[in-house]
């Protein structure tokens, strides 16, 4: 019988590789081992071409064991650390034993020093041990000090150590501030996107269910006395509900990146002010007659101040329906080569007020609101502010309510042209 070879066994991450899973403590104690064991052994093979130095005993064995221990604890004290290593070395060449790679340990104490920060400490320790070198083998009874070469490079390389050092240390924190910074804009851009998708959802949502709640009222007041007035009523909440439903799909489907809806659903355009006649039909069915003004030219506008505008058409809209019941309201869109201005302005709702279109009725006195309450005035605001606007709401002289935003125009992202709102006469719509 037939069996089928073994799978062969994925090769073996290189030691580098491992190491990074591994522990500091143990990173740590195993650079002391390797650091302790290049001392003792290079500095053993070098003593033997030293006839005139003190010999390596088990003493110049434990001070280079010592200085290297002291890696251990490196990262968490590091001044401890430092000085371990520069004692043990200093102790070593003053007791003259040979010369070797010695100095290891303290290259790596010197450089962990820098890089945690203690950077007066390091270079004190470094003017100490280097004037300990230079001036005590010239003391009375000791061995001739240095010569100017062996100081001059001793410096030299001391110097080396320090600034590659403080390399080492700025780098890594420049490289840290780069990653907070990455993930201060994350944090910011994931805050900007929810206040996105909130307005979003509000002005889809909180627009039809304020049509419905209102023809809500409508059908409830005409059911009894006019049902057949009532149907229109009805009629409205359908098709506001149905709207509401295919936006909000939209929005979520953007959420969940997809591109489908609902194939039942109808596809709704991008709202922008080319929709303004669906506005102007809903706020109609409310009992508001529109009327649009169009004054300049209107040329085409940016994919973000389009839908802004139409956002803040909209929402002020909604407002007129809720808050002063059957009324007239005026949009004026004012396009100059710099800005469109929108302006929503309405009669209030007076008293007597006009009879309202035939089946919209009348919604109860207890479904009126205070203007300004909620977060209309707000996400309007917000919505002209995206694109560096400017938009002021508040009562007219006398009676009624004006919506006034400035909208700097800016440059048209390709593909954007749009045919505005209209001609530059006015149009009177029910």
């Amino acid at each position: 019988m037939d069996t089928a070879p073994a799978a062969p066994r994925p090769a073996p991450a290189p030691l580098w590789a491992r190491a990074r899973r591994w522990s500091p403590t143990v990173v740590d104690g195993v650079l002391a081992l390797v650091v302790a064991v290049a001392q003792v052994a290079g500095t053993a093979l070098a003593g033997l071409s030293q006839p005139e130095r003190r010999s390596l005993d088990a003493l110049g064995v434990g001070l280079l064991v010592i200085g290297a221990a002291g890696l251990v604890v490196r990262r968490r004290h590091p001044l401890v650390t430092f000085a371990v290593a520069f004692a043990a070395t200093v102790t070593y060449l003053q007791l003259e034993f040979p010369f070797g790679p010695i100095w290891f340990s303290l290259i790596v104490a010197l450089g962990t020093t820098v890089m945690a920060g203690h950077r007066s400490a390091a270079i004190a320790e470094v003017a100490i041990g280097y004037g300990t070198f230079i001036v005590v083998p010239a003391l009375p009874g000791g061995e001739d000090g240095p010569g100017i070469t062996s100081a001059v490079g001793l410096a030299a390389w001391l110097l080396v150590l320090l600034l590659g050092a403080e390399a080492i240390r700025a780098r890594r924190e420049r490289t840290a501030e780069q990653a907070r910074s990455r993930e201060e804009e994350a944090r910011r851009r994931v805050t900007e996107e929810r206040l996105r998708i909130a307005r979003e959802l509000h002005d889809v949502v909180a627009h039809n269910i304020s049509l419905v709640n209102l023809q809500a009222g409508v059908a409830l007041h005409l059911l009894d006395e006019r049902p057949d007035q009532a149907r229109t009523a009805l009629t409205a909440i359908k098709d506001a509900s149905k709207e509401a439903l295919v936006e909000l799909r939209s929005v979520l489907g953007v959420l969940r990146q997809v591109d489908e809806v609902d194939d039942a659903a109808p596809r709704a355009p991008t709202p922008g002010l080319a929709r303004l006649d669906d506005l102007v039909a809903q706020a109609s069915v409310a009992g508001v007659e529109v009327r649009v003004v169009t004054e300049g030219e209107a040329g085409p506008l940016a994919a973000g101040l389009d839908l802004a505008a139409f956002r803040i058409v909209q929402e002020a809209l909604t407002n007129v329906a809720r808050h002063a019941g059957p009324t007239t309201a005026e949009v004026r869109l004012v396009h100059t080569p710099t800005d469109l201005v929108v302006e929503v302005t309405d009669d209030g709702r007076r008293t007597p007020a006009r009879p309202a279109p035939a089946g919209a009725g009348a919604p109860p006195a207890g479904d009126v609101a205070t203007l300004g309450s909620g977060n209309g005035l707000v996400g309007m605001r917000e919505r002209a502010e995206t694109v560096g606007g400017q938009l002021h709401a508040g009562p007219r002289a006398g009676f009624g309510w004006r919506v006034r935003a400035r909208l700097p125009r800016g440059e048209p992202a390709a593909g954007d042209a749009r045919a505005g709102a209209g001609g530059a006469r006015p149009e009177a719509a029910s």
